[in-house]
């Protein structure tokens, strides 16, 4: 337990999207329209995707685009429930095995017909992707019983299966075309989904168009375009000015705008996304635990939500946002108290303080937040130099654990608390999977190996309820919530 190797600064994020009212706005549209239906919808976002093969680019600004090109197997439906989608049916056999049903009116862009053979290789794909695996390595074999039935084998039992099976980086492929080529899929992919890809032009958009034989029935807007535009208040004076239809991540000073603009609307809830601080534990002096507890003491997150996000959210209490199971309601250990940090790292040797790094992507809102660590460390003799990455340049970071301290976020994507735990904390998942503070503790392991392995919903929560606790003691956390 005091071998414990990673500090976090955790939030649970409000998710904000802003949007051109309907028949409102006076400002000139995006996109022509038809019927009352505009042909282009045009949407911003602060980055561009990281790649749009759906088993690599797993991060939001990726996702956002690709989940119109694919399927996956199963969808969630409005009340976060596992519903049918490329499998129109399942049985679960025993507690290892399950059997789906795929529908059989479905085609890829290309024209070929999707069968049980593009299932069984794309969830194998999957499996043997560094970026992804986690998402379906509790799978022990997928086989195909004929060309529209297959069976999933579990390593255990596995209870949230159907909502892994949803999550967006387990789409499918077409078998032929990637084993064909499978670095012109790569740059031209293929799906199942409603959109078809049409053109990347890196760092600036992404271009798609209505796939008209899309099994759900072709899509009444007939084109997308994904535009980059990485500062926040550009976002917004796209948005006032027509120029967009839909933007992501709006920085905190900005609701406001939009709320008091009657040609936008403001769509805003909580989500299943975190943020938080990492520490690479293979670095000195943060293999110290009590460097670790110092960090955490010494920074006020009610002061950056207050001063940097407006207010707009409220301190996380886990890595586990509360609308996903095995969110816990432990109490947490820590709170903001600059004598008790100075006191750790006088315990440590570190009396005098020592430099490090602190990397962060080009987000505007989230180097300000981090000039705020910055500022509040430096009163315990930390001097952190902040580094500011492009978005795929920091991921990179991460993923090869190049980094010393970093400003990150995690979405738990199935609302499932297996989807953080094992990603974020297991061994096995260090880099770019999602461990980028490099833990490996075997108590840890254990208690995520055990609520995933457990069927009763209560007996995982205990699991999830120790693991938290576990964890709030080996990895440290502040959290407040954030925009996006």
């Amino acid at each position: 337990m005091k071998k414990a190797i990673v500090l976090l600064l955790t939030a649970v994020m409000l998710l904000s999207t802003a949007a051109c009212g309907a028949g409102s706005s006076t400002a000139a549209p995006a996109g022509g329209t038809e019927g009352g239906v505009k042909d282009t919808l045009v949407w911003v976002q602060g980055a561009d995707v990281t790649s749009l093969d759906p088993h690599v680019g797993k991060e939001t600004p990726a996702v956002q685009v690709t989940c119109n090109i694919f399927d996956t197997l199963m969808g969630m439906d409005e009340n976060n429930q596992p519903a049918p989608n490329l499998a129109e049916s399942w049985e679960n056999v025993d507690e290892l095995t399950w059997k789906f049903k795929l529908r059989e009116d479905v085609t890829f862009h290309d024209g070929s017909k999707m069968t049980s053979a593009d299932v069984v290789f794309s969830i194998e794909r999957a499996i043997a992707s560094q970026y992804v695996n986690y998402i379906v390595d509790f799978i022990d074999s997928i086989t195909a019983d004929d060309d529209y039935n297959i069976t999933i084998k579990t390593k255990a039992p596995y209870a949230p299966i159907l909502s892994n099976l949803a999550v967006p980086f387990s789409a499918i492929v077409p078998k032929a075309a990637v084993e064909a080529d499978e670095e012109a899929f790569v740059l031209n992919p293929i799906g199942t989904g409603a959109y078809k890809f049409v053109e990347w032009k890196q760092g600036d958009y992404v271009k798609l168009e209505a796939n008209e034989d899309y099994w759900k029935g072709a899509p009444k807007t007939k084109n997308l375009q994904m535009k980059v535009v990485p500062e926040p208040a550009q976002r917004t004076i796209a948005l006032e000015t027509g120029e967009a239809d839909l933007s992501y991540e709006i920085a905190p000073n900005d609701l406001s705008k939009i709320e008091e603009n009657e040609n936008l609307v403001l769509f805003n809830g909580p989500s299943l996304s975190v943020f938080y601080l990492t520490i690479n534990n293979t670095k000195a002096p943060f293999d110290d635990v009590r460097v670790r507890q110092a960090i955490r003491y010494a920074i006020d997150s009610q002061l950056i939500i207050d001063s940097i996000l407006y207010s707009a959210g409220e301190k996380a209490d886990s890595l586990i946002p509360p609308k996903a199971f095995g969110h816990s309601d432990k109490s947490v250990p820590y709170e903001y108290n600059l004598e008790k940090a100075k006191e750790l790292m006088k315990e440590a040797g570190l009396e005098n303080g020592f430099e490090c790094e602190l990397s962060v992507n080009d987000n505007p809102t989230r180097v300000e937040v981090c000039q705020v660590i910055q500022s509040q460390l430096k009163e315990i003799g930390i001097e952190c130099r902040i580094q500011v990455l492009e978005f795929g340049a920091w991921i990179d970071q991460l993923g090869t654990g190049s980094h010393e301290m970093s400003f990150a976020g995690w979405t738990c994507s199935t609302a499932d608390a297996d989807y953080t735990y094992n990603a974020v904390f297991h061994s096995t998942q260090v880099g770019y999977p999602g461990n980028d503070s490099f833990t490996k503790n075997e108590e840890v392991d254990k208690l995520v190996e055990g609520g995933r392995t457990t069927a009763d919903p209560a007996e995982r929560q205990k699991f999830y309820d120790s693991l938290k606790s576990c964890s709030e003691s080996l990895h440290p956390m502040h959290r407040f919530t954030i925009t996006t």
